[in-house]
């Protein structure tokens, strides 16, 4: 090989990122960064088209933003919560304001079920007056974020429904730790026979769970059982029709997880109509630690999601973006925590002996 063909391609520098960001981005050293933008020998074709690669993933990135170069960095941030602003979206919003104030930004605010349908981000690349975005849950498709993405508009997005681009910005809570979490403590007291009431139509979060529930159960060596798993709106409702469903089988489990602490009261609900006393006879587990989660008697046992959390950190980094600081990570899963209350406990050896003579 030639000194000519050693020489680094043409344009291969770095924008705003560091080269301590291509060497984490393409898995080798810092000295090999070095080495590939100097062009000089001793790196291996395959490692350095994989720096060259990540020079330009990430000079693409960072670049994007600055893309509108009309766009006033101190602008507005336009915060869209299609949602009523109860419960879980509550928090998060509210966290946004609070971190936005903190960094004296005016805050945009399109919140209500009236805008779900109004593809409202469609129209953001023509306000100027906006720096960027906040999106919570985003009814949106992953059209209309590209949209934003390639109009140069600087956003994150809270909770996407689906997978985000790689190149999107995103904070979410740690949905497969957190359900791991919670079907292990339900293991752990003896349960099997789980049923799921899970979301539809399907979220990325509600996969995310399915498929943490399901690694707790390999644990144990169990696999999942489909006819334990029902699919509705994450509503009270919701819990009471299919609770309702699954208690009433022949073999009914002795445990059911819920995609959030509203579906979970709903269970309770349709427990307590046929008389079956939780936690003794039933263990059920929610989701998101809002305030009705300790509002039920028994008080439930959930995963707390750190919703205000969520919107401290989504702030923040639309901050580092508007000041012009490449993203040290693009999508952020922050911790979740299970809160063990008085909806579960150990499985009764009498209530297997029962159900056992009970099946067919």
């Amino acid at each position: 090989m030639s000194e000519e063909n050693l020489r680094p391609p043409a344009g291969l520098r770095l924008e705003s990122a560091t080269v301590r960001d291509v060497a984490a981005h393409a898995g080798v050293s810092i000295a090999t960064v070095s080495r590939v933008l100097n062009g000089r020998k001793h790196v291996s074709d395959d490692t350095r088209r994989r720096v060259e690669e990540a020079v330009e993933r990430l000079n693409h990135l960072t670049v994007r933003p600055r893309a509108a170069a009309s766009r006033r960095t101190d602008g507005a941030v336009f915060v869209r919560c299609p949602y009523e602003l109860t419960d879980y979206f509550g928090p998060i919003v509210s966290s946004v304001a609070e971190t936005l104030r903190l960094h004296e930004r005016e805050m945009v605010l399109d919140a209500g079920n009236a805008g779900y349908h109004d593809d409202i981000l469609r129209r953001l690349p023509g306000r100027r007056d906006l720096a960027g975005a906040i999106l919570i849950l985003p009814p949106e498709g992953l059209e209309s974020l590209a949209l934003l993405r390639d109009a140069g508009v600087p956003f994150v997005v809270i909770d996407p429904r689906v997978r985000v681009p790689r190149d999107v910005l995103s904070v979410s809570a740690a949905n497969f730790s957190g359900a791991l979490q919670a079907t292990t403590h339900l293991t752990e007291l003896g349960h099997r026979r789980i049923g799921v009431i899970s979301v539809a139509p399907a979220l990325a979060a509600g996969d995310d769970r399915l498929a943490g529930h399901a690694s707790a159960l390999a644990q144990v060596g169990e696999v999942v059982d489909r006819g334990l798993i029902r699919y509705g709106e994450p509503i009270i409702e919701t819990g009471a029709r299919f609770g309702a469903e699954l208690l009433d089988l022949p073999d009914r489990p002795t445990a059911i997880v819920c995609f959030n602490d509203k579906v979970a009261v709903g269970v309770l609900h349709a427990a307590r109509e046929r008389g079956i006393a939780v936690p003794d006879d039933l263990s059920v587990v929610g989701f998101d630690d809002i305030d009705i989660s300790r509002s039920t008697s028994p008080q439930l046992t959930t995963v707390r999601q750190p919703l205000q959390e969520m919107g401290r950190i989504a702030v923040t980094s639309l901050m580092r973006t508007l000041n012009g600081h490449a993203a040290q990570a693009l999508h952020i899963d922050l911790a979740t925590e299970l809160i063990v209350r008085g909806s579960t406990s150990r499985i009764k050896a009498l209530s297997v002996a029962t159900r056992r003579q009970a099946s067919p």
